[in-house]
């Protein structure tokens, strides 16, 4: 198991590096088509460097499907709701859309 404290980490440069991680890509025995076994614990996401105008400006938005219902939420939103899912989705949309992805982010442990 792995442990990343993410005090005044950069968001970006710490959510590559969790995939990275995810991926298997530091291992000798790296292969594409396997998952490692290790298990990511992330602590105190709630302190992430983040820039001011990031926090304004990046907007995630949720389609419910129905005409009408995008809904958006800017960053700061997010942050103060729950930071963990900003970091969750930055990592989630650095691996590659296949079917290995979800098994991969199961391995990710994120705490406040």
């Amino acid at each position: 198991m792995t442990y990343i404290d993410a005090t005044n980490q950069v968001l970006g440069r710490l959510a590559t590096r969790i995939a990275v991680l995810l991926r298997g890509k530091t291992k000798a025995t790296y292969q594409p088509n396997l998952i490692p076994a290790e298990k990511i614990t992330v602590t105190n996401v709630s302190k992430l460097k983040l820039s001011t105008k990031k926090l304004d400006q990046k907007t995630y938005f949720h389609y419910s499907g129905y005409p009408g219902g995008m809904k958006a939420r800017t960053m700061q939103t997010q942050m103060e709701r729950d930071p963990r899912k900003v970091l969750w989705l930055a990592v989630y949309r650095m691996l590659a859309p296949n079917r290995l992805r979800a098994k991969m982010m199961k391995n990710l442990i994120i705490e406040k």
